[in-house]
């Protein structure tokens, strides 16, 4: 585990000249994505936010054009289980606008409560009843591009984790850990979200790239609105590795 991560339930790395490296060869391959005919249908919010899941073209290890994927947050987390193709999120001035399909009440909570969630929980049906169907391990994120602090930050809600496991594990009592994805648990969620937003500090995460943040999988965060003046998109690469057993998505750390 990496350290202060169980306790406050996010940290930041400072800059590593070899995460420096990566973040150049990756910022490369992100342009190109984010102009890429292919990809068109990530770009969301009336054009303000370039979704971009599973849009880097990194390997296995998190290599990007034979640049390896290394520094102190790396080495923190390692080993490292084979990675998936990282979502490239791009937001831009403007953000938030309406995502397409989103009603009122949902673009309010994007523009309000910085469309807050953990992730992982998927809305499914008319009813959008949220299952757990996407365990992670942790949520690394990697800044591609140099921004101002208010032009989007991510936000976390710092110790939510311990109220979101304890929100869950009363959700999924006495059900068997293979099970979890087929309840429900759309209730406790929002129930949990309600207290978060009571009783934790809200902090605005801002990183250059070279820098690094890892967030605890349990954590409750978005992305604020951007209130700076125009300049370039905030680029992230997130990696978010799956577990290997559904039942560690609420060990203890």
């Amino acid at each position: 585990m990496v350290a202060g991560l169980a306790q406050r339930g996010w940290v930041r790395f400072s800059s590593d000249p070899r995460l420096r490296d990566w973040a150049r060869a990756a910022s490369l391959r992100a342009e190109a994505a984010l102009a890429d005919p292919a990809l068109a249908h990530w770009h969301q919010c009336e054009g303000t936010w370039f979704v971009g899941v599973d849009a880097l073209d990194n390997d296995a290890r998190g290599d990007v054009g034979g640049v390896p994927l290394a520094g102190a947050a790396i080495d923190a987390l390692a080993p490292l289980p084979a990675l998936h193709r990282a979502q490239l999120s791009a937001i831009f001035p403007g953000y938030p606008r309406p995502r397409r399909g989103e009603g009122d009440a949902a673009f309010r909570y994007r523009r309000d409560r910085d469309a807050a969630h953990v992730d992982g929980l998927l809305p499914e049906g008319d009813a959008r009843r949220r299952h757990l169907r996407e365990p992670h391990a942790w949520i690394l994120g990697l800044p591609l591009t140099d921004t101002a602090p208010d032009a989007a930050p991510l936000v976390v809600w710092e110790g939510s984790h311990h109220l979101m496991r304890a929100a869950f594990a009363r959700a999924f009592a006495g059900t068997d850990p293979e099970g979890w994805g087929e309840v429900d648990v759309t209730d406790a969620y929002q129930a949990a979200r309600r207290e978060v937003f009571a009783t934790c500090r809200r902090v605005a995460v801002h990183a250059r790239p070279g820098e690094a943040y890892v967030i605890h999988r349990l954590a409750l965060h978005g992305v604020a609105p951007w209130a700076a003046a125009q300049g370039p998109p905030r680029i992230i690469a997130y990696f978010r590795p799956e577990l290997a057993r559904i039942a560690d998505w609420l060990a203890p750390d």
